[in-house]
């Protein structure tokens, strides 16, 4: 394994002792900062919102993009809605450290997000983790919208988004497959870093970051 960039190991803090506070901050204040409030942001494609979803309205669309092959490969949700659904129903009946969201663009439905809190997930084990760190998941839904750039597009509008309304959280973390050479391509372009790969249970993953503050570079 590639060692970490040095900026990455700075303020190490012990994954467990973030996990134990979760729920005093939960019965403080929404984790994710009230994501369905965030409201719609201007992108060179478009107006653009993330609009969390609702089981009984967009199951079956988001059920139908787990289906295409090329999804299914990472996703690994092909088959009947009801792996789909118990999937996001984790999410929803938890604390709020993940809310599955739509991505909607001029106001037509096309791609299926996961904000979450980087600090409080399993992934938190793996990385040197930072107060406030939060992941991001992407999936583009119709084959039409893949291969011309709006992934990189969206990923930038929604990191930006993520570091705007979130004022405590200093990055934005991600972990796309290494095999999903375009996924690790359109978080580049969009400004994240590379830092160093990781073991995950389910996949061996580019841990890369998009810093508020970029570290300075010699």
């Amino acid at each position: 394994m590639p060692p970490t960039d040095a900026q990455d190991t700075l303020d190490l803090h012990p994954p467990d002792d973030l996990l134990t506070l979760v729920g005093a901050e939960a019965a403080e204040a929404d984790l994710l900062d009230h994501i369905g409030e965030w409201g719609p942001v201007a992108t060179p494609t478009g107006a653009f919102h993330l609009r969390p979803v609702r089981i009984e309205r967009d199951l079956p669309r988001i059920g139908r993009w787990m289906n295409d092959p090329a999804v299914a490969a990472f996703w690994e949700l092909a088959g009947p809605d009801s792996l789909t659904e118990e999937h996001l129903r984790r999410q929803l009946a938890g604390d709020g450290r993940s809310v599955p969201c739509l991505g909607v663009l001029e106001g037509t439905p096309m791609s299926y997000w996961e904000i979450y809190r980087a600090d409080l997930d399993p992934l938190a084990r793996h990385y040197p983790v930072r107060p406030h760190d939060t992941g991001i998941h992407l999936l583009i839904g119709g084959a039409g919208d893949r291969g011309r750039g709006l992934g990189g597009v969206l990923l930038r509008a929604v990191a930006d988004l993520v570091l705007d309304k979130r004022p405590a959280c200093a990055r934005v973390v991600a972990e796309p497959d290494l095999r999903n050479i375009p996924s690790v391509a359109a978080f580049l372009s969009a400004g994240f870093r590379f830092s160093t790969e990781v073991d995950l249970p389910a996949k061996r993953a580019a841990l890369m970051f998009r810093d508020r503050n970029p570290p300075f570079l010699l």
